[in-house]
């Protein structure tokens, strides 16, 4: 990773955190995104202390579009390559697990989980092109549930953990777009479900007792980062390390189609483009 460039989002905790120091010891020149400005130079901190180069802090709330494209644009203005995109960045939405919505009108998990990522990728693409062979990593999940394609967030019988798995869904399912679209390219996009609840901050704050360490979830996703292996891989879902089957609807073109246009639309409501 020696001198590559590596965006990650959500870098000032657990498994993000954890990637940082990680590929900052290893020469990696790191883009670091996150809200806090405290824990974004604590975690920059550690990845100089590892040996790593300064990485470049950009703090940027992914709830509120406009705040996507504003990162997306400071990262174009400020770099002249980008080979690693990792979307790490997630909520599991409010403590007491009430619904809630995003500045842009759109419930906080759809908001954050999947149209943050979605668009983010797609203003970044043209620099991952230019820097090919790049990779798109989207930190996913194994829980997956079906996305109502006419009410994709819906309020009635809210249930924070549906909305975040229809959400992680969703990413699968632009995972695989985007793969499509790039194809020949040279850059490639997959998704995985790192590892089971790890000691994250949204773990903790869930209240669940985390299983697998931030470590193993580091392994698994470094592998789809730098592996050699699997620099011709894309499109593909990864449960740990093991390339695995994502919920039936991902494989459906169609419902992928109709969930582009939805994110396109909700996306066009909250910054006109």
């Amino acid at each position: 990773m020696a001198g590559q460039s590596v965006l990650i989002t959500g870098a000032t905790d657990g498994l993000g955190r954890e990637l940082a120091v990680r590929l900052g010891a290893a020469g990696a020149r790191l883009i670091l995104h996150g809200r806090n400005p405290d824990r974004a130079a604590a975690v920059a901190a550690e990845v100089t202390a590892a040996g790593g180069h300064a990485p470049l802090i950009i703090l940027a709330d992914l709830s509120r579009l406009a705040e996507v494209d504003r990162l997306a644009d400071e990262i174009i203005s400020r770099t002249s390559r980008l080979d690693v995109l990792v979307n790490n960045a997630g909520t599991g939405g409010r403590a007491d697990g009430e619904r809630s919505l995003s500045a842009d009108g759109n419930e906080l998990l759809w908001a954050v989980n999947h149209l943050a990522p979605y668009r983010l990728t797609r203003r970044l693409l043209p620099l991952l092109q230019t820097s090919a062979p790049a990779r798109v990593v989207n930190v996913a999940s194994a829980g997956q549930q079906e996305i109502d394609l006419v009410d994709p967030t819906p309020e009635h019988d809210y249930n924070a953990y549906a909305a975040y798995c229809r959400a992680k869904l969703a990413m699968i399912m632009t995972t695989i777009e985007y793969a499509e679209e790039l194809d020949g390219t040279g850059v490639t996009v997959n998704a995985l479900h790192p590892a089971t609840l790890m000691p994250t901050t949204m773990v903790r704050e869930s209240g669940v007792t985390p299983i697998s360490t931030v470590a193993e979830g580091a392994d698994a996703t470094l592998r789809l980062i730098c592996d050699p292996g699997l620099a011709q891989i894309t499109g593909q879902y990864f449960n740990g390390t093991r390339m695995s089957t994502p919920h039936t609807q991902a494989n459906d073109p169609k419902a992928r189609s109709r969930l582009l246009e939805i994110s396109d639309a909700a996306i066009i409501s909250a910054v006109g483009r």
